[in-house]
């Protein structure tokens, strides 16, 4: 069998966290098969869809690093952004594809497998009511079903612009087997005579990717179990139509905290909220893998090619996966340990430049500055790193020559320097480390340390007046590191400002 899937969102807003799942499992699985990946853009939603939409949709993607065979790309054309559709099945935009859809709910009709429903909408919320009175399901009850020629002539004389619903069942069970969830049975008596094509002509969801799905060659759908209702009506209607089905797997949902469905009462629901925030898109790609599916050995970090090569439908759990933002956090900071420093500062320049920190008056002396002064600092603070968006803070300090009043925190000032000693101590060292020929950081641990012991005190009451001196902070990277690469004329004067506007 030749494997196809496709990730088919609904342009009506960012890409959720939830569909950029989906999108991964569908990329994850045809990576591993050898198979090819489709983007297809379910965009019937007039009122909601939108171009931006899509936009986001295609660079979110693009940032998770998942590439398709198919589907819509974005491209740079004179300056300008454009959407291109590649591969043979285009259009890839369900609104293009409207006569496809009428042509397959014209053959339903005339093979007496669908019909068109003239009923108004009045007509239908009064019966929605009357089947809840009567404590019956509150599905259409078919009135429309057997129309004769000469009922449906006065119905359009009438102005009556009618629906096309397919003729579902009224007996037997429609069952699947489920890759995740195993055999999925639904009685048919219990599924209503669902609408096919709207009266403006567009499809439903479910119609629409039946035909997609059939014409795309889709050969399995990996989606949300919030989507399996839906799959005993799309069955039938592959039936009806002739038409082999592809293989059904429905993975579980992502929950918040509090178990509910996740939405943005437990945080931020967006993918690109994620990347502004400065989340890498390695860690996202292992964090999203790892909502719902797990390897035997629980294993949780992964490069990507170990995911290619590990990752299985029948991995996938049943049960519904919790968003947890602690874990995701962690994980980030995991990857950004392990980065080279050059790269690292690679990812984190966007950051740095925003905060207007860069250096330089020519590209060269950017690129020096960067090399030389930047990834340096960087690499100082990588162990305590979480996310891409604190380092232009973590490092600040030590990019500039002076500090003023306002870089020196006040907690820093309360707790630290307004001890009693504080001013005789950096007085003592600032002597010491004058004499420093090699400012080394080997040099000025030896020095500090040796003044420590010789004057009975505890690091602590050395060591913390220092930091707080030379960078206005309680924390820090590794003091006699800092030190070093502060260098030993930005250090005196520190500690000289220090001791004049604090002591």
């Amino acid at each position: 069998m030749s494997i196809r899937v496709r990730f088919a969102p609904s342009p009506t807003g960012y890409l959720h966290l939830g569909g950029a799942r989906t999108a991964l499992f569908n990329w994850l699985f045809a990576k591993r098969k050898g198979g090819t990946f489709i983007l297809r853009i379910e965009d019937t939603d007039e009122v909601r869809s939108t171009n931006e939409a899509v936009l986001a949709i295609i660079r979110g993607l693009e940032w998770l690093g998942m590439n398709w065979n198919e589907g819509p790309k974005i491209t740079i054309d004179r300056h300008k952004t454009v959407i291109k559709e590649v591969g043979e099945h285009k259009p890839y935009f369900q609104m293009k594809r409207l006569e496809l859809y009428r042509k397959y709910a014209e053959k339903l009709i005339e093979d007496g497998k669908a019909y068109r429903c003239y009923c108004f909408p009045e007509e239908l919320e009064e019966m929605r009511k009357k089947a809840i009175q009567e404590k019956r399901p509150p599905k259409y009850d078919g009135r429309c079903r057997n129309l004769t020629a000469e009922d449906e002539k006065i119905y359009k004389e009438e102005g009556r612009k009618p629906v096309v619903r397919f003729k579902t069942p009224q007996e037997g069970v429609t069952e699947f087997e489920d890759i995740v969830r195993g055999k999925v049975s639904f009685q048919n008596n219990l599924l209503d005579d669902f609408v096919m094509l709207k009266s403006s002509g567009s499809p439903t969801y479910n119609f629409a990717v039946v035909v997609d799905d059939h014409e795309m060659e889709i050969s399995h759908v990996i989606r949300g179990d919030d989507h399996i209702s839906n799959t005993p009506r799309q069955i039938l209607l592959y039936e009806a139509l002739g038409w082999e089905k592809p293989q059904f797997a429905h993975v579980p949902m992502i929950l918040g905290s509090d178990g509910s469905r996740l939405s943005k009462r437990h945080g931020a629901t967006s993918l690109e909220y994620y990347e502004k925030e400065g989340y890498l898109p390695e860690a996202m790609v292992n964090y999203l893998a790892l909502l719902g599916w797990a390897t035997e050995d629980s294993q949780q970090i992964f490069d990507i090619e170990e995911l290619k090569e590990k990752f299985s439908l029948e991995r996938c759990a049943k049960s519904a996966a919790i968003f947890d933002l602690q874990k995701l956090l962690w994980m980030n900071g995991e990857y950004i340990r392990k980065m080279e420093p050059d790269e690292l500062t690679t990812e984190a320049l966007p950051f740095i430049i925003k905060e207007n920190l860069i250096q330089g008056d020519t590209d060269e002396e950017v690129k020096q500055w960067v090399e030389n002064i930047l990834t340096k600092a960087i690499s100082l603070e990588q162990e305590k790193i979480k996310l891409l968006k604190d380092i232009p803070y973590l490092i600040s300090y030590m990019l500039k020559e002076d500090l003023e009043n306002k870089d020196y925190e006040e907690e820093a000032k309360e707790k630290v320097l307004k001890v009693s000693g504080v001013k005789q101590i950096l007085s003592d060292c600032r002597d010491r480390l004058t004499r420093l020929e090699d400012f080394s950081e080997e040099k000025i641990e030896q020095e500090v340390r040796n003044y420590t012991k010789e004057s009975g005190k505890k690091t602590s009451e050395v060591f913390h007046p220092i930091r707080v001196a030379v960078s206005g902070r309680t924390r820090g990277p590794g003091l006699f590191a800092l030190l070093s690469f502060l260098g030993k004329e930005r250090v005196l004067k520190r500690i000289d400002y220090t001791i004049k506007n604090f002591l």
